[in-house]
């Protein structure tokens, strides 16, 4: 591009200033209009690309119970890919306490439903989280709260003190009355295999607390009504056949609250995750208290040493 003046004045100093600056004014247009052609040449209008996810992801809502002392609590939602993630509720919850936050609190310890550690109310029903099984329908939220009625230490760990001090009450142990002739530990106690038998159903609880969070009647006297899982464990240790204190056990749970509160609502029973049935076991006991049923006398003496019975 070329500058024309009508004259040259190059004596004029203001007149040179003006020039200078126009000069520099259309050198620059010139020059942004270059930029700006060459860009408009070099680019084309094209498909989009969009970051939607993979059609086979399988994100699943997690919404889970949040406290700690000094807070409120809160639903807190996470998103975990199901492709991922073990089958189990419990698999999810490690995932999120491994990879997404780890502040998550939660009881486990042998992920077979055998310790009953990481019992929890999940979708409104008290189980385990580590024999729950994840609910594959995407749309649906799983959420997962501490078991209902108790007090809560943090998070998903419910209190479970007055729990244990009232399974201690009952004095979970085989009692033997004082005999002179009989030194303890010195041989096995015998038990004929019927016997043996009456206690199926019974042993196998693992004090998990599923069905005494499960019972109205448990929620409103926990203080002194002792709940479907405590009442369980006593009728066992009660028509236990090497048990010699039937009678003191009995007489412990002659109170209108310790037993009676159980109005056979059933829940224990239907939330029980090893299939245990708590309310036929309270009706036994009940029946024993009433003198409408007997312990059976042992077919085997308990006291007897292997070697002195035919266990033919």
């Amino acid at each position: 591009m070329t500058l024309r003046f009508l004259s040259w004045d190059y004596n004029n100093p203001l007149k040179l200033k003006r020039i200078y600056w126009a000069y520099r004014y259309l050198t620059k247009g010139v020059a942004q209009c270059q930029a700006s052609k060459s860009a408009t040449e070099n680019s084309s209008i094209g498909i989009g690309h969009n970051d939607a996810q993979p059609k086979d992801v399988q994100m699943k809502s997690v919404e889970v119970y949040r406290w700690k002392p000094g807070e409120n609590p809160q639903m807190q939602t996470y998103k975990i890919d199901l492709r991922h993630c073990g089958p189990m509720v419990l698999d999810i919850l490690i995932k999120i306490k491994n990879e997404v936050d780890q502040t998550l609190t939660f009881r486990r310890s042998c992920r077979e439903g055998i310790c009953g550690s990481c019992a929890m109310n999940i979708n409104g029903l008290n189980t385990l989280a580590c024999t729950c099984k994840i609910d594959k329908n995407l749309s649906q939220p799983l959420r997962i709260y501490p078991l209902p009625h108790m007090y809560v230490v943090r998070d998903l760990v419910p209190d479970l003190s007055q729990f244990y001090e009232q399974y201690r009450s009952i004095r979970p142990w085989l009692q033997r009355k004082n005999n002179k002739t009989e030194i303890t530990g010195s041989a096995q106690y015998l038990q004929h295999p019927a016997d043996r038998e009456v206690l199926d159903g019974l042993y196998e609880c693992i004090l998990c607390c599923c069905c005494q969070a499960s019972c109205p009647s448990y929620w409103w006297n926990s203080d002194r009504y002792l709940g479907p899982a405590i009442l369980m464990q006593a009728y066992r240790w009660v028509i236990d056949s090497r048990d010699e204190a039937t009678e003191e056990r009995l007489n412990q749970l002659r109170d209108p609250y310790k037993i009676y509160r159980c109005h056979t609502i059933m829940n224990c029973t239907n939330t029980c995750p090893k299939g245990l049935n708590p309310a036929k076991a309270i009706v036994k006991l009940k029946q024993l208290l009433a003198g409408y049923s007997k312990k059976p006398k042992p077919k085997f003496n308990p006291s007897k040493l292997e070697d002195d019975v035919n266990l033919k």
